[in-house]
């Protein structure tokens, strides 16, 4: 288990909890600059706090987190905007559960 921050274009900071030792990995090749092409962040939201990604009143659900190179539209908010729509979501607003900022970008491995 391992946790990773990312951030948006707002610069906010949402933090993700991986759990399968493929996504770590990859995770960690992102971050030193091995991986250049599936960089960005995809999970099924929780509308549930999590204890290790402070501020936020949903986090990713670990085993749904996958990273990406392009997405469709229909999944991409900033982080922000979720929290402040979040008794929309899993509806006409990121239907499925599913998120996938497109600015996102991972920044760091939280010890």
């Amino acid at each position: 288990m391992a946790d990773f921050a990312f951030t948006d274009y707002s610069g906010k900071e949402f933090v993700i909890r991986l759990e399968n030792e493929q996504r770590i990995a990859e995770a960690r090749r992102i971050l030193s600059g091995e991986e250049t092409m599936s960089t960005h962040v995809m999970g099924r939201i929780r509308k549930t706090r999590a204890e290790y990604n402070p501020g936020w009143n949903f986090h990713l659900d670990p085993e749904t987190i996958t990273f990406f190179t392009v997405a469709i539209e229909v999944c991409d908010s900033s982080i922000t905007y979720v929290e402040d729509h979040l008794d929309e979501v899993c509806g006409a607003f990121l239907p499925g559960c599913f998120w996938c900022p497109w600015s996102s970008r991972l920044t760091r491995e939280i010890s």
